[in-house]
């Protein structure tokens, strides 16, 4: 398994989501500054499905079409995945992916193909969500700050 993310990066996480859930509406800096605490996680963590072999992220149903849930941290991953029955009954555990960034963008990005529309954080934790469209932004504030 993948060593977990710093747990004071995913505490700004919590923050940031006081801070949206504050903030005036239109007034977007709050998100965008929580979006970009995301992109510092060195992780993306998923409930895996399906096959061992082949295992899928978890996607939640919305109004909008199916969105990959992102997890901060496999101790969150693994909390959602109990809140939402998706362990093992005999073990009591859900398979984890954890995928470095920013390879994890282009792993999300590439579920495009099969109708996801996007991604929501922490879920049901936290809960905001961006369009798969969005993620190239990310990618760009990462290949930004790399410079």
């Amino acid at each position: 398994m993948t060593r977990d993310n710093d747990p004071a990066v995913v505490a700004e996480l919590d923050r940031l989501d006081e801070a949206v859930k504050a903030a005036p509406a239109g007034d977007t800096a709050a998100e965008i500054a929580l979006w970009r605490q995301v992109t510092g996680l060195a992780h993306w963590f998923f409930i895996a499905r399906g096959a061992a072999d082949r295992p899928r992220p978890y996607a939640a149903a919305s109004e909008q079409g199916p969105m990959i849930c992102l997890y901060s941290s496999a101790e969150r991953a693994s909390e959602a995945a109990r809140g939402l029955g998706l362990v093992d009954p005999e073990s009591g555990t859900a398979p984890l992916l954890g995928v470095p960034m920013p390879t994890a963008i282009d792993y999300v990005a590439a579920f495009g193909e099969a109708g996801v529309v996007g991604v929501v954080l922490d879920h049901p934790r936290i809960g905001h969500h961006i369009p798969l469209a969005n993620l190239g932004l990310l990618k760009g504030w990462i290949e930004g700050a790399a410079r």
